[in-house]
C-alpha cells in the first residue's frame, strides 16, 4: 500500500509557521516589571492649516456641495506645554527670554525651524508675501510682537555645527527676512496650556493669523493677494 506524505508535509509547515510566530515575538517582561510606554514628544507636533479663494459647488442636482478651487495655507510647528509654569513671557527686561533662551528671535514654538506655507500670495500690513514656503520667527518685546517670515535654509536634523541654515531660531539672520509684520497683542481671560497657532476670522478673502500662549493671544491680520 502506497503511503501518502501529504499530511507529514502540511504539519511540518504549520509547526514551522507557529515556531516562527513564537520565536517573533518580543520576549515578556519579567515577573514584577511593567511593559515601557512608548517615550512620549514633549513639545508634540501641530499643524494650523486652512483654505481660501475656493467655492461650493455641485456636480449635480442631487449630489453635496463641495469645496473646489481653494488653496492652502499651512503651518507646522512644535506645541510646548506650560506644566504649571507661570508667566511664560516674563516682563521688562527679561519679557521673552524664558522662551527664546539665547536666541534674537523666538521659533514660534519648540524643536523644529516654525514652517509657512501658502499656495497663494498674501498681504499683511500692506506688504506682499508671494506664496511658497517660509520660516516663521517672533520678535517679541512687551505689547509688540513683529511676525518674521525668512527665506533662511533650515535643519531637518540638528547640527551644531551648522551655522548657517536655523534650528528653530538659532542661527537666524536678518538678511533673509522675506517681511516682518507688526502683530496686535491682548490678554486673554482663559489660559491656553498648549501653545497654538491657528486660523482665525477667515472669510473667502482673508483671515488672521493668531498665536496663544497662557494668556497672550497675538494676531496679525491679511487678504489674499494677486
Amino acid at each position: 500500500m502506497r503511503s501518502h506524505p501529504v499530511p507529514m508535509i502540511a504539519f511540518t509547515v504549520l509547526f514551522g509557521t507557529a515556531l516562527l510566530a513564537q520565536q517573533a515575538q518580543p520576549p515578556a517582561p519579567a515577573a514584577g516589571q511593567q511593559a515601557q510606554a512608548p517615550r512620549r514628544i514633549a513639545s508634540p507636533p501641530g499643524t494650523a492649516a486652512t483654505q481660501v479663494g475656493g467655492q461650493y459647488t455641485k456636480t449635480a442636482p442631487d449630489a453635496p456641495e463641495r469645496y473646489t478651487g481653494g488653496k492652502w495655507i499651512e503651518v507646522t510647528y512644535g506645541r510646548p506645554i506650560l506644566r504649571s509654569r507661570a508667566d511664560i513671557f516674563g516682563s521688562g527686561a527679561e519679557y521673552g527670554k524664558k522662551v527664546r533662551g539665547t536666541d534674537a528671535l523666538w521659533r514660534a514654538g519648540a524643536n523644529n525651524t516654525t514652517r509657512f506655507v501658502t499656495e497663494v500670495p498674501l498681504v499683511f500690513d500692506g506688504k506682499k508675501l508671494p506664496a511658497g514656503e517660509y520660516s516663521l520667527f517672533v520678535d517679541l518685546k512687551p505689547d509688540a510682537w513683529t511676525l518674521v517670515f525668512s527665506k533662511q535654509p533650515f535643519q531637518a536634523k540638528y547640527d551644531p555645527d551648522n551655522k548657517t541654515e536655523t534650528w528653530g531660531a538659532t542661527n537666524a539672520d536678518p538678511a533673509q527676512d522675506v517681511l516682518r509684520v507688526p502683530m496686535k497683542v491682548a490678554t486673554s481671560p482663559t489660559s491656553m496650556d498648549q501653545f497654538t497657532i491657528a486660523f482665525v476670522d477667515m472669510t473667502q478673502t482673508g483671515g488672521k493669523l493668531m498665536l496663544w500662549w497662557e494668556k497672550t493671544m497675538a494676531t496679525a491680520a491679511f487678504t489674499v493677494g494677486s
